[in-house]
């Protein structure tokens, strides 16, 4: 009698009309069409008709105009500075995320879930309360301000406070692309080269590495994108000194500001083009090495 009951409540294969009604692959092709269609009808509104607006914009002038926006020394300072603002950022968070990654999936210990918790903290934490945090404690009245000046040291309104800001709101996103990885892939693969005399250098180099390079790729990009688009916190952070510490999201609010719309879509449409260029070449690595990356994962 129970074979009989679980062979009458057992689902039907994916695409036979004899499956239950209620199959989630069984649904008819109009509701299949819906689905498809308001999927395409937000991503255009909410996604496609914004970018096409900023370069429509961007190039209303002329090109004779959008390029006198890039032309401006203001502008080359901000473009340089969020450049210089990455190349340090990144790097930092892939050391930092590599380290944390290894150490949540490959070991157990005290303190575990809190360092997961804090790596997530960026996320849930507003970015302009996060600039705040820095000024608290680096700015002149701050904790460690006042020894900071007496020092001949300036953090806040500086390079270095926008790229400690910078590095706070992008830590997460390499991190939290190796860990799952890593997890799923356990540790047999180091156990073994340990266990054939490879020292735990060599083995982190030849082994570890190279099970999670497309994580790790994606993850840099995803970073990378992140921290050349960052505004909040920065906006705290840097003082908004013109052709000093603004960055190009920063230079954007200033020339829309001052209703200089062309300058502000032109250099809007160079962060979005930057932004596209991160997305074409993810998906160019995942159409391109398909396979590798899932052998990776399957491990």
């Amino acid at each position: 009698m129970l074979k009989q009951s679980l062979a009458r409540r057992k689902p039907g294969r994916p695409g036979d009309p004899a499956g239950p009604a209620g199959s989630v692959t069984s649904e008819p092709q109009s509701v299949r069409r819906l689905l498809i269609l308001v999927s395409l009808a937000f991503l255009a509104l909410f996604l496609v008709l914004p970018l096409l607006a900023v370069f429509i914009e961007a190039l209303r002038g002329g090109w004779s105009l959008y390029r006198a926006a890039f032309d401006d020394p203001d502008a080359r300072a901000a473009i340089g500075l969020t450049l210089t603002v990455a190349a340090i950022a990144v790097p930092l968070n892939l050391v930092f995320g590599i380290a944390a990654a290894w150490a949540v999936a490959k070991f157990q210990f005290r303190g575990k879930s809190l360092l997961i918790t804090l790596i997530d903290l960026p996320f849930s934490v507003s970015p302009v309360v996060a600039g705040l945090v820095f000024i608290l404690v680096f700015g002149a009245q701050g904790v460690i301000g006042p020894w900071l000046k007496a020092h001949g040291i300036q953090v806040v309104f500086a390079l270095p406070g926008i790229v400690l800001a910078t590095v706070f709101v992008t830590f997460p996103f390499i991190a939290r692309e190796l860990i799952p990885l890593m997890q799923d892939q356990g540790t047999g693969d180091e156990e073994a080269a340990l266990t054939l005399g490879a020292s735990g250098l060599r083995t982190f180099l030849t082994v570890t590495l190279p099970n999670v390079r497309w994580a790790l790729l994606y993850g840099v990009l995803l970073c990378n994108a992140r921290a050349m688009g960052e505004f909040g916190a920065v906006a705290v952070v840097s003082g908004h000194i013109r052709g000093l510490t603004n960055t190009m999201p920063l230079h954007v609010e200033i020339l829309y500001n001052e209703y200089n719309l062309q300058g502000a879509f032109a250099i809007a449409s160079a962060l979005a083009l930057l932004a596209l260029v991160t997305l074409a070449v993810k998906s160019f690595l995942e159409w391109r090495f398909a396979g590798s990356i899932a052998s990776a994962a399957g491990k």
